[in-house]
């Protein structure tokens, strides 16, 4: 039986388990490089491996999505304003002053873990962790990044997830 390479499976071997690499596509769907989109959805994908939830599948489509909405907040000020009326998750991340990329933006989101206590999300307790929880969101399956340039150097990436997570009152994983 031939496995494609864009299959992430799970193998039991003894005790240890090896997790088959989630492969993203020479064509990302946006301005993210493949190695770039490769090493985020790597993180990704370690994250949620530490936390015993699948992982992600990279998604040219979701990329797509998440190029479009980079590209409008570059167009108007580098602002990070969520899309109105998404049907799917969403994570943001702007900087300046250097080049930042798809894994700095997922570094960045992982961060949020210091302040992250496990249970059920609250109206109170979900902004300071949304970003990561979103990551390890065990439903999630999906994920596509978007990056584009600001008038002024900054940089915005943008971070499409289906089906979202972050539902008030369930846990993420």
């Amino acid at each position: 039986m031939r496995i494609p390479l864009h299959v992430a499976l799970a193998f039991v071997l003894g005790a240890t388990t090896v997790v088959a690499q989630s492969v993203v596509p020479s064509n990302t769907g946006s301005n993210v490089p493949q190695a770039q989109a490769q090493q985020a959805l790597d993180l990704h994908n370690a994250k949620r491996q530490a936390v015993g939830v699948p992982p992600l599948q990279w998604s040219a489509d979701l990329a797509a999505l998440a190029q479009q909405w980079a590209n409008h907040l570059a167009a108007n000020g580098c602002g990070l304003q969520h899309t109105f009326n998404d049907k799917y998750g969403e994570n943001l991340f702007g900087g300046s002053g250097t080049t930042y990329t798809a894994l700095d933006a997922a570094q960045d989101w992982y961060g949020e873990i210091s302040k992250f206590k496990y249970g059920v999300l609250t109206n109170t307790n979900w902004a300071p962790t949304g970003h990561y929880t979103q990551m390890v969101w065990r439903n999630t399956t999906r994920l596509g990044m978007g990056q584009a340039t600001c008038g002024n150097g900054a940089t915005v990436i943008v971070a499409e997830y289906d089906p979202p997570g972050n539902f008030i009152g369930q846990k993420p994983y």
